[in-house]
C-alpha cells in the first residue's frame, strides 16, 4: 500500500446473552473527522462470534484498501492475529492445540481475506474501562441485541 493510503480507526464490540443466545455486534469507523457506525443482531450465537462479526462487518464497510487500526476489547480476536494462533490453527488443519475443531472458522476465513485486502494493526483495549469509542460500540451492540436488530439511531 502506498503512503497515500487512508488510515481508518475502527472500534468493534460484540454482545451476547448466554442464556438465550441473543447477540449483537457494532462498529465505529473514524476517518478524517468523520464517523460512521453500524450494528446488528444475530440469534443463537456466542459472544466470540459477535466480536468476530463486528470486525468482519467493519472491514467489509471499507470501500478501498486502507491502513486500519482495529481496536477491540476481545483478547481472543486480537491474539488470534498477533500471537500466531491463526497460523497454528491453519497449520493444524483448523484444529486447536487440543485437537478440537476451531470454532467460527467461517468468520476467521473471512477476516483473513479482509486482512489481506487491508493493512490491519490489531490492538486491544480493556472493556468497560471508560474508553469513549469502546463504550460507544458496547452500547450499540447491547442495543442491537435488545432490539433484535440494528440499534435505533
Amino acid at each position: 500500500m502506498t503512503n497515500g493510503t487512508k488510515h481508518v480507526s475502527v472500534h468493534t464490540d460484540g454482545s451476547c446473552e448466554t442464556q438465550t443466545g441473543h447477540g449483537g455486534w457494532a462498529y465505529l469507523l473514524e476517518y478524517g473527522g468523520h464517523q460512521r457506525t453500524a450494528s446488528g443482531y444475530e440469534a443463537g450465537t456466542t459472544n466470540n462470534r459477535m466480536e468476530l462479526t463486528a470486525a468482519v462487518r467493519a472491514l467489509e464497510a471499507l470501500t478501498e484498501p486502507c491502513r486500519v487500526t482495529l481496536v477491540t476489547d476481545s483478547q481472543y480476536l486480537k491474539k488470534a492475529f498477533t500471537h500466531g494462533w491463526l497460523d497454528a490453527w491453519q497449520g493444524n488443519g483448523w484444529r486447536t492445540s487440543g485437537k478440537q475443531p476451531v470454532k467460527n472458522k467461517d468468520l476467521w476465513l473471512r477476516l483473513l481475506e479482509l486482512a489481506d485486502h487491508h493493512d490491519v494493526h490489531w490492538t486491544w483495549t480493556k472493556g468497560h474501562a471508560g474508553h469513549d469509542a469502546n463504550e460507544a460500540v458496547d452500547r450499540l451492540a447491547l442495543a442491537a441485541r435488545r432490539a433484535r436488530g440494528p440499534a435505533p439511531a
